[in-house]
C-alpha cells in the first residue's frame, strides 16, 4: 500500500467537519488530477519559443560511474546565456554522477531543467574531496527557473548520517542536497527527492516559491534528514507532497512570511515544524503561516513552534494549523520555548527577558491519535507566554486506549467546540502586562 492510498484512506475513514471533506476528490478521481498534473508539469508551454539543450550535448555520459560535473555545469551556461527560453533535459534511461555544483544566475531567459533521468552525488565524504561540503546542487541568484520531469535526485547520504558524532552532532554539518539562495520565481514539481546528505531541498532567502507534486524520502533512521526547509523566503507554496524522512517533512526558520503548507502526506519523521526560533540569540520573525489537509503518521510530532531560551526578541504569530489528521504522533499539538526533551519539565523553562513571542497560533479540526500521554502541550516563556491561542475542534486519542491530557505553562487563549483532551488554556490574558520589545512592536491587523 502506497503511502498515498494510506492518505486518501485515512481521510475517507475520518472526513473533516471541515470544508476539505466537502471538497475531497473520490480515489479515481484524485489519481486523474494528479496524473493530468503531473503530465502538465512535463509538457512545456507550446505557445512561448525554446531552445532544447540536453546534457549528452556537453558530453555527460550518464552510467552512474563517469563524473558529469563539467557536462552540467557547460549546459547550464549555455541555457543561462541563451536569447531565448530553454529546456534543459537530464534524459531519461540515463544516471549522471555529479559533484557539487553551483548553478548560477541571473540568467537571459526562462529556464525549464527537465529532469527525466536520475542525478545522483558521490558516495560519501572521503569522494567529495577537500571542497564544498556545505551544499551539494546550489541555485544562487536564479529567477523564473522551472524544475520538473519525474526523475530523481538522490543524495547518497549513508556514509554520511553514518559519521561518528553525526547523531550527537559534534561532527561537521553534512551537505544541503538540493538549495536555492537568493532566487524568485522558482517552480520545483513532479521529481523525487531522496536520501539526502542532510536536507533535502532548503530555499533561502527566496521568493514566490512553489514545491508541488514531490516525493521526498530517506530512512527514519537518517540523520538530519529535513524534507523541505525554509529560511528568510517568503510568499512559498508547499502543496500536494509525500514526505518521509528522517527529520521534519517541512521545517520553517527565521523571517519567514506568507507561507502556504496543503495537501502533504507526513510521515515518519518530525512532522511540520516552525522554529526553532532565537537560535544563538538572533532575532526571528515568522508569520501568516497556514497549513491544511495534512496526514501526518508515526511521527515524533504533529504541528510544533519551537523557540530557544536565549533568543532575544522576534515572534511566531497568525500561523493557522487546520483540517489535519494524526496517527500515531507522539506530540500532535505541541509549542516548545525551553528546547528541552521534556517540555513538561519546569527546570528547562525558558528564562530570557526578551524571549520570542508566541501568539495567534489556532487549530482547527484537528483528529487522530497520540503516541504519548500530553496529546497537546503549550510549554511557553515566563518572560512572554504564549497568548491569543485557539483550539476549535479538536480530538485526540491515545494510540493504547488510556486517556490523553494537554498540558500548559504560561499559555493563554481559548477553546471553540468541542476539544478532547481537555484544553487548559488559562483565559486570563496575563500576557498583555508583559511589556514588548521595541522591533515588536508592528501592530497586527488580524488574527491569522
Amino acid at each position: 500500500m502506497t503511502f498515498r492510498s494510506v492518505a486518501v484512506a485515512e481521510y475517507q475513514a475520518q472526513p473533516f467537519r471541515s470544508a476539505m471533506a466537502r471538497a475531497a476528490p473520490r480515489p479515481a478521481a484524485a489519481v486523474l488530477v494528479l496524473f493530468a498534473a503531473a503530465v502538465a508539469v512535463l509538457l512545456p508551454d507550446a505557445a512561448e519559443p525554446r531552445i532544447l539543450l540536453t546534457l549528452d550535448d556537453f558530453g555527460a555520459v550518464g552510467d552512474g560511474v563517469a563524473d558529469d560535473t563539467k557536462a552540467f555545469a557547460g549546459a547550464w551556461a549555455a541555457a543561462c546565456a541563451a536569447a531565448d527560453n530553454v529546456i534543459l533535459n537530464v534524459p531519461a534511461g540515463k544516471t549522471f554522477r555529479i559533484w557539487p555544483l553551483t548553478l548560477a544566475g541571473p540568467c537571459s531567459s526562462e529556464i525549464k531543467l527537465l529532469i527525466s533521468g536520475n542525478i545522483v552525488a558521490p558516495e560519501g565524504p572521503s569522494d567529495w574531496g577537500p571542497g564544498e561540503r556545505r551544499q551539494w546542487l546550489h541555485f544562487h541568484k536564479v529567477q523564473d527557473l522551472k524544475v520538473t520531469g519525474g526523475g530523481i535526485i538522490d543524495g547518497r547520504g549513508q556514509q554520511w548520517w553514518a559519521r561518528e558524532g553525526k547523531k550527537n552532532r559534534t561532527a561537521q554539518p553534512a551537505p544541503k542536497a538540493v538549495h536555492f539562495e537568493d532566487c524568485q520565481g522558482i517552480s520545483v514539481k513532479g521529481i523525487t527527492l531522496q536520501n539526502s546528505q542532510q536536507y533535502h531541498l532548503t530555499f533561502t532567502r527566496s521568493s514566490n516559491v512553489e514545491a508541488n507534486y514531490l516525493r521526498v524520502t530517506s530512512p527514519e533512521d537518517s540523520v538530519d534528514t529535513k524534507g523541505i526547509h525554509l529560511v528568510d523566503s517568503k510568499n512559498v507554496h508547499v502543496m500536494d507532497n509525500l514526505i518521509s524522512t528522517g527529520d521534519d517533512c517541512v521545517s520553517i526558520v527565521g523571517n519567514c512570511t506568507d507561507v502556504r503548507l496543503r495537501a502533504i502526506a507526513c510521515g515518519p519523521g518530525h512532522g511540520i515544524s516552525i522554529g526553532t526560533l532565537g537560535v544563538n540569540g538572533s532575532v526571528d520573525y515568522v508569520e501568516k503561516i497556514k497549513v491544511d489537509t495534512l496526514f501526518i503518521s508515526n511521527a515524533g510530532n504533529g504541528v510544533r513552534v519551537k523557540t530557544t531560551k536565549n533568543g532575544v526578541g522576534g515572534f511566531a504569530r497568525k500561523v493557522k494549523f487546520e483540517s489535519i489528521v494524526m496517527r500515531n504522533v507522539t506530540n500532535p499539538i505541541i509549542v516548545d520555548q525551553g528546547n528541552s526533551d521534556d517540555p513538561a519539565d519546569s527546570s528547562e523553562a525558558p528564562t530570557a527577558a526578551r524571549a520570542v513571542q508566541v501568539e495567534k497560533i489556532n487549530y482547527i479540526d484537528i483528529r487522530g491519535t497520540s503516541a504519548s500521554e500530553h496529546a497537546v502541550t503549550f510549554s511557553c516563556s515566563d518572560a512572554k507566554p504564549c497568548r491569543h491561542l485557539s483550539l476549535t475542534n479538536v480530538n485526540l486519542s491515545r494510540v493504547d486506549g488510556r486517556k490523553a491530557s494537554s498540558y500548559c505553562r504560561k499559555a493563554f487563549g481559548k477553546s471553540i467546540g468541542t476539544v478532547i483532551p481537555e484544553s487548559c488554556l488559562s483565559s486570563e490574558d496575563y500576557a498583555q502586562h508583559v511589556p514588548r520589545h521595541p522591533e515588536e512592536g508592528r501592530e497586527e491587523d488580524s488574527d491569522s
